[in-house]
């Protein structure tokens, strides 16, 4: 389960409350366990030597929980790099990231069939990694001319 989908199983939790002061309770028991969580988790993360840290940041749970809790030991540039990675990275290529707008670029590599992580795939592992994108801008690789010789014409083939 990733982070996104807690969040929203959490949120549509909190939408069911009803009645005077639910909602505003419901919020005030996830800021809560929100506080419990994180203070463990610094505490596990600063006991954890990072060399054996390192091999769990590509669990989406363990890293959407890192990321938000803000004790991710990467920055945003080595999360989307190991989001990347954790795709078809053959077949997509780093562009730019704007952190002011959230922006991401990536370009879908000239080589390969083109088949491949789709969007969707690619949305949901980049939010996993790196919450702070919040879009994805995707430019088209140039096609690369082919020379060569080309299939005989009708009368060539006679």
């Amino acid at each position: 389960m990733t982070a996104d989908q807690t969040g929203a199983r959490v949120q549509e939790a909190l939408d069911r409350l009803t009645g005077s002061g639910a909602q505003e309770a419901g919020e005030t028991l996830v800021r809560e366990l929100m506080a419990f969580y994180d203070e463990g988790l610094t505490a596990l993360v600063e006991a954890v030597p990072a060399r054996d840290l390192a091999p769990l940041l590509d669990d989406p749970a363990v890293a959407g929980l890192l990321v938000l809790h803000e004790l991710h030991p990467e920055d945003v540039g080595a999360r989307i790099d190991r989001a990347l990675t954790t795709l078809a990275r053959s077949e997509i290529e780093f562009v730019d990231f704007q952190p002011d707008s959230g922006t991401l670029t990536l370009r879908r590599a000239a080589s390969g069939c083109g088949c491949g992580s789709g969007a969707t795939d690619v949305e949901d592992t980049i939010a996993c990694h790196a919450p702070e994108v919040t879009e994805i801008v995707w430019r088209t690789a140039p096609a690369l001319l082919q020379i060569g010789p080309r299939p005989p014409t009708s009368a060539e083939a006679r």
